[in-house]
């Protein structure tokens, strides 16, 4: 298979139709480490709404279980567009994220900021440091799989194109980004699950690294300081230099698609395994979809 016969493919493809298959082809064939990469900033992003962080931090699930949490939240996911969005999978995934939301009171704009963080962290992502710009097909595909996951949560007021999701990130962060200790806490927890996950003399490197490609606004409302710009001018070219590497090589083979590692679920993990233990206490709840 050629490098861009993928890209082809998808180009030839419907958006609106077709976007579980796109968002798959993206993140386990054509992108996978930057999709990862996008999914991770967005995590962080989150943090900077005090809003956002106050609720995470009183949880404690960061600092308590942070490799759980980031797992969970990355299955939830792949389970909603494994086999499709109108798949009983997804739907059952969604069921059970309602189920987990529903413990607290979430203003609908908080709802519609995450949801945008994860259409428009990757696609930033890969668009700075992935091997190609994502297409236009590929664009609209990450609004679309957004728009399906929302009507599963009951979320209101969704952008219908990748262009609208973008604006309202922006604008909503432009309003919500402030400083909190709550923003530090949580996610100095997330860097050190992150930073686990490579040797012990590599941390501190890969943490510096971490904050250099982080934009000033972010890291200001998460209380950590720039970077000096050659960390900066160092990072941001070895990514590069990574992509201009992952260019040249052939494409990833069909039979052989990135697998999700979750390391929270080494034996393999089913849809009850996620979220904390206290869930399954609450009642499961049809869908918005599902109550028209």
């Amino acid at each position: 298979m050629g490098r861009y016969s993928r890209l082809r493919q998808i180009r030839r493809m419907d958006p609106a139709r077709d976007c579980a298959e796109i968002l798959r082809l993206m993140s386990r064939y054509e992108f996978p480490w930057d999709y990862r990469q996008g999914i991770g900033v967005a995590f962080l992003r989150d943090y900077g709404v005090p809003r956002i962080s106050v609720l995470l931090d009183r949880t404690q699930e960061f600092e308590r279980n942070g490799q759980k949490r980031y797992d969970d939240t990355v299955l939830f996911g792949y389970e909603m567009a494994a086999d499709g969005f109108d798949s009983e999978r997804a739907r059952a995934a969604a069921r059970h994220l309602n189920r987990i939301h529903g413990r607290y009171r979430i203003p609908n704009e908080d709802y519609l900021y995450v949801l945008a963080t994860t259409v428009v962290g990757p696609k930033r992502w890969i668009d700075r440091f992935g091997w190609r710009p994502l297409c236009a097909q590929e664009r609209q595909a990450l609004a679309e799989a957004g728009r399906r996951m929302a009507a599963m949560m009951g979320i209101e007021g969704v952008p219908g194109t990748y262009e609208e999701f973008e604006e309202l990130l922006d604008a909503y962060e432009e309003r919500m980004f402030a400083y909190d200790p709550a923003n530090r806490r949580v996610a100095n927890a997330t860097f050190r699950t992150m930073a686990a996950w490579y040797p012990a003399p590599l941390r501190p490197l890969v943490a510096r690294f971490s904050l250099a490609l982080l934009d000033e606004p972010l890291l200001g409302a998460l209380g950590f300081p720039a970077q000096p710009r050659w960390v900066r001018t160092t990072a941001e070219r070895a990514l590069r230099a990574r992509s201009s590497l992952v260019r040249l090589l052939p494409a990833r083979p069909g039979r052989l698609p990135s697998r999700l590692r979750a390391r929270s679920y080494p034996f393999g993990y089913r849809l009850d395994d996620l979220g904390p233990h206290w869930a399954h206490s609450r009642p499961l709840e049809p869908l918005p979809t599902e109550t028209r």
